[in-house]
């Protein structure tokens, strides 16, 4: 069977260089093998240096390599060559600021992000070093689980259409955070504080609920039901940390 001769047009432009421009620049390979979008990015930038594309694990748990792929939010490591038509278009994901080429800063944002939501637990127990740990229901545990298996990469913000109408939003990942101590019973946190973080358009109202958050999350979390329970937490003014979770955003998932 004789390999394919792909095509791939690929955004260029260095917001540092002010003699740069955007544009598209085509490069041309034969696909081999298993081959995925990384490789043929390390094959390109080995003829051209200059390309920019951000990578770590290639094992989808880094998630640093996100970008637009044919439109869609997608990890270079995890796309395959044979998933995709023999023309290709690569772009850099959209909402974050763009460092160059297909690189774009996801930390900087994620970092804000964990200060806005205050992204530990709040408690006013003594905190015992020596002591064993608290514990909780598997359920709980789970649950937790779930959430925290994000790997902030950025997909959902660059698949959210609210995101791209306004900087400030949380977006699936945010509400991720938020939703992942909503159900951890060592939070101390009131209803209240819960709603000033959630209850603006940049929280939890700002969603318009296209949902294309969960369609592109490449962890495949829980993220459509998860703002359901959230919403359904300041409806109700009330929130409940259940044994067995009940209102939990991950238990059709987890469960």
């Amino acid at each position: 069977m004789r390999s394919r001769k792909l095509s791939f047009s690929i955004f260029r432009y260095n917001p540092s260089d002010p003699d740069s421009q955007p544009r598209l620049q085509e490069f041309e390979l034969d696909e081999t093998p298993s081959m995925t979008l990384f490789t043929v990015l390390s094959r390109i930038r080995e003829e051209d240096p200059s390309l920019q594309f951000d990578f770590v694990c290639r094992s989808a748990v880094c998630g640093s390599c996100g970008m637009l792929v044919n439109g869609k939010p997608r990890l270079a490591c995890r796309t395959k060559t044979a998933e995709l038509p023999r023309k290709t278009n690569l772009l850099p994901l959209p909402f974050f600021r763009l460092v160059g080429d297909l690189s774009v800063d996801t930390g900087t944002w994620f970092r804000e992000l964990g200060k806005r939501v205050r992204s530990w637990v709040h408690t006013d127990k003594f905190f015992d070093r020596t002591a064993l740990e608290e514990r909780m229901f598997n359920s709980q545990a789970r649950a937790i689980y779930e959430l925290d298996r994000c790997i902030e990469c950025g997909c959902c913000l660059g698949a959210c259409a609210t995101a791209q109408m306004r900087s400030d939003f949380l977006g699936a990942a945010g509400l991720a955070r938020v939703a992942r101590f909503c159900i951890d019973p060592r939070d101390q946190r009131s209803e209240r504080e819960i709603f000033e973080v959630l209850g603006t358009d940049e929280g939890v109202f700002g969603c318009i609920g296209l949902l294309a958050c969960q369609d592109f999350c490449p962890k495949n979390l829980p993220l459509e039901t998860q703002i359901s329970y959230l919403r359904r937490v300041l409806a109700r003014g009330s929130l409940t940390k259940a044994p067995d979770v009940r209102e939990s955003p991950t238990r059709s998932a987890s469960l």
